[in-house]
């Protein structure tokens, strides 16, 4: 329930039991008040004014069934005498302002005052005449000449006013009393639900704005409070999750630029060695030349090749690269992939062959350019760790219910056990001394194949090969 709509339930109910618990109190008085006292507290009183307001009552439902001149009979007036004189009553006939008929004597101002106050219009039961309270009724006729002819009914009654003063200041003080204590205990409540939350709630905002993200926020209060909190520790925690990636983000550029400085050093310290060779003329035979040139040369390729790798890598590393994705057949693709690599392959002296075990068409949503570097990449490290003698490499294509399976098999000497869980880690080599690359090129695979919402993953045995498994949803 919204705070407002709570606040203004409880202060209802608030002021509904603060009545409920009065008039408790007001029953409870009474009856202390007659014990103590022996008196009735006046219910006699009030019984008799009960009893004289319904006699009188009566007596005017019954002229109302008779007509004005069987009112003016001389029988029904000493009845009628008789009757509101066992009450203690009064009774008057007027016609046009002009008493006919009087039980007692009231003065012309008593009776016009009468007239006035019993008027249709009026809504009150008693009225006031010569300092004394009486309870009235009336009737009205319809003469045939036009006048109008009327039945007052006045019966006096007399209540010891002391008492019921004294009960309604005691009704009107434990109404106030109660009613200031409950409003007390509602105010406790929201304090305990609003303020000390929302207390809390601002330390909480000023360690943040510190810096200090470390304190969770506790779920507090009910409605729109209880929100806050969990608002507020939602941003927290965003924002921590924000920092932490800010601090990755920055260790991760620290570490590549570490680690590609260390190792652009070697290939550019070779260059810088090959031509100062040249200068200092130590190839001195054009075949000498030729060799230290393209020796320079190779090496100008393997680092802007790295340099290459390095800000795919970061890209990839920051969601700062999009892809394009394309519904592609998936036997298709691949069949491009071998025609585009079989020759480089085959020039290493390493055979590249595709197998399909697929029964029907796969499609899949792919980047085809990112994708096809997730190819390049792990078969240049197939074709660089291959068997030398009969090196043969084989794509393999199977599919699962919900998944297209793409396995790519090497002969080669295979990756030990220990090291099968790091291959792509950034920048990680399993043979040091076989350094010829950034090693970026299975973390760059890894990358894009979880960007494609795949998996990547490998199985080796030492001595028979390595087997780079991907897993790709089918549309």
């Amino acid at each position: 329930m919204h705070l407002t709509k709570r606040f203004f339930t409880m202060n209802a109910l608030s002021v509904l039991l603060s009545i409920g618990l009065t008039m408790l109190a007001v029953i409870i008085f009474v009856a202390a008040y007659t014990k103590v006292f022996g008196r009735e507290a006046g219910m006699k009183e009030f019984q008799k004014v009960f009893e004289a307001r319904a006699a009188i009552s009566e007596i005017q439902r019954e002229a109302q069934t008779l007509k004005f001149e069987q009112l003016m009979d001389h029988n029904y007036q000493q009845q009628l005498s008789d009757r509101v004189k066992a009450l203690d009553a009064s009774a008057i006939i007027i016609v046009n302002r002009e008493v006919l008929y009087a039980t007692q004597n009231f003065n012309k101002i008593d009776i016009e005052k009468s007239l006035m106050l019993s008027g249709d219009g009026s809504n009150r039961s008693e009225l006031e005449l010569d300092g004394k309270i009486y309870t009235f009724t009336r009737a009205d006729y319809k003469l045939p000449s036009g006048d109008t002819g009327i039945l007052l009914l006045l019966a006096p009654i007399k209540l010891k006013t002391s008492f019921y003063m004294l009960l309604g200041v005691f009704t009107f003080g434990f109404f106030a009393v109660v009613f200031l204590l409950l409003n007390f205990w509602v105010s406790y409540k929201f304090s305990r639900g609003i303020i000390l939350p929302i207390a809390r709630l601002k330390d909480a905002a000023i360690k943040i704005s510190q810096g200090d993200l470390s304190n969770g926020i506790a779920e507090e209060g009910e409605g729109e409070v209880s929100e806050l909190c969990i608002a507020l520790e939602s941003m927290r925690i965003k924002l921590k999750e924000s920092v932490y990636l800010q601090q990755k983000y920055d260790d991760n550029r620290k570490f590549l630029v570490s680690s590609i400085s260390h190792d652009l050093k070697t290939p550019v310290t070779s260059i810088k060695g090959y031509i100062e060779g040249i200068i200092d003329g130590v190839a001195k035979t054009p075949e000498k030349l030729e060799e230290y040139l393209e020796t320079a040369r190779s090496k100008a390729i393997l680092v802007n090749a790295m340099i290459d790798d390095l800000l795919l890598y970061s890209k990839l590393d920051l969601n700062q690269l999009p892809y394009h994705f394309e519904k592609s057949d998936l036997a298709s693709y691949f069949e491009d992939c071998v025609a585009d690599h079989k020759y480089e392959s085959e020039k290493a002296g390493v055979s590249l062959a595709l197998i399909t075990e697929l029964e029907k068409p796969v499609k899949v949503l792919i980047d085809r350019e990112r994708f096809r570097r997730v190819i390049q990449n792990i078969l240049d490290n197939a074709v660089m760790y291959a068997e030398k003698a009969n090196g043969k490499i084989a794509i393999i294509l199977r599919e699962t219910r919900t998944s297209a399976i793409i396995e790519i098999k090497d002969n080669g000497r295979g990756i030990p056990e220990d090291k099968l869980p790091y291959i792509f880690e950034r920048f990680y080599q399993v043979d040091p001394s076989r350094k010829s690359g950034s090693g970026l090129g299975l973390a760059i695979a890894k990358q894009i194949v979880e960007g494609h919402e795949g998996t990547i993953w490998a199985k080796s045995v030492v001595g028979e090969g390595t087997r780079m498994m991907i897993s790709l949803k089918k549309l």
